[in-house]
């Protein structure tokens, strides 16, 4: 199996997912490294500033190797009378709420501003979602230490990765929580599952493989392990972490059993969440508009977590949510690497006995 300098160096397999929006802290990830697993810090709906602080914090609690993500800012602007008509639908919701709607927008994510900070910062991983960045910037953050992995859920999109001259494949499969990192269209994206993508992406590329999808036990992290990932990145695994940033009310959330949804309600793109009435009553109206909606949604869910209301919060979680512990970030990384070594020796002991 290929391996990479920091998957190499892991004592756990585990990445710890970057989870913008507030969950992902430097506590977070240090106490990922803690235990073992990779650490990494969200670069999603910061500034750039905002982003070097992070690194900076993160740095004075660790030693170990760390990783960031960045959002590609790939995709084109939405049709304003799409967006327009969906505010309108979301209008009475925020009157009930008593928040004002955001002003919709299109933009990078402050792409080449983050880009150029972490060229500077030198974090050992970069990785990308929705989409290819530039090759020129794959180049200039490998040539300055970090290695570069990309978030894949096709064997498509793993080959034109690999092309990129990637270190590394995120390989996300349709269960995983949050959005979804397809390239393009979002109607026409994988639906794969994180075995079966790792299947079909193994046949096509000779890249290191890190699984993400509903990986919430040892047991699911071996099952990646043995379908030939490198290792597994866990996020919702770790919402209800002691060090993580997340609301009071996503964290009762992720202990439900409610089931999860893949909606555009929130944001404008598919992502996995948690149901509530939000998606339910206008998750169908939602058009084809990021970051646009994510802009105009804002507002009113930042009311929702201020009030604790689920019903007015994107709860971004995978398919396996309940299962979620609320023990130190560290204690859930080791944990899952016995609980995998106990899989693996069980699941041997079962081939033996034939």
């Amino acid at each position: 199996m290929p391996m990479t300098r920091v998957l190499s160096a892991l004592e756990v397999p585990v990445v710890q997912a970057p989870m913008a929006g507030g969950p992902s802290t430097p506590q977070l990830a240090a106490a990922v490294n803690r235990g073992g697993g990779l650490g990494f810090l969200a670069a999603g709906y910061l500034t750039a500033g905002r982003l070097v602080r992070d690194i900076g914090s993160l740095r004075g609690l660790t030693d170990r190797a760390f990783g960031v993500n960045v959002f590609t800012g790939s995709g084109h602007p939405a049709s304003p009378a799409e967006v327009a008509a969906y505010a309108a639908r979301l209008a009475a919701t925020a009157r009930r709420a008593g928040a004002a709607l955001g002003e919709p927008r299109f933009d990078d994510d402050g792409f080449d501003d983050k880009v150029a900070a972490l060229i500077r910062e030198r974090a050992a991983v970069v990785s990308f979602t929705f989409g290819l960045p530039p090759r020129a910037v794959v180049e200039s953050l490998r040539a300055g230490g970090s290695e570069v992995w990309l978030t894949v859920t096709s064997a498509a999109e793993a080959t034109a990765a690999a092309g990129l001259g990637a270190d590394a494949l995120i390989v996300q499969g349709v269960e995983a929580g949050g959005h979804r990192g397809v390239f393009t269209d979002d109607d026409s994206q994988s639906d794969l599952t994180v075995l079966a993508a790792l299947q079909l992406i193994r046949a096509a590329v000779d890249l290191p493989l890190v699984a993400a999808g509903a990986i919430m036990t040892g047991g699911a992290l071996a099952a990646v392990l043995a379908a030939g990932a490198a290792a597994g990145q866990a996020g919702t695994a770790y919402l209800r972490a002691a060090e993580a940033g997340t609301s009071p009310v996503q964290r009762d959330a992720t202990a439900s059993d409610v089931p999860t949804v893949l909606t555009r309600a929130f944001s404008g793109r598919l992502a996995r969440g948690i149901a509530n009435r939000w998606h339910a009553e206008l998750g169908e109206y939602a058009p084809r508009a990021y970051p646009e909606v994510h802009y105009l949604t804002s507002p009113l869910r930042a009311a929702g977590r201020q009030a604790s209301n689920p019903d007015l919060v994107n709860l971004w979680a995978g398919q396996a949510h309940q299962l979620a512990a609320g023990e130190s970030a560290e204690e859930i990384t080791r944990r899952l690497g016995r609980e995998a070594r106990q899989a693996v020796t069980a699941a041997a002991a079962r081939l033996g006995a034939g």
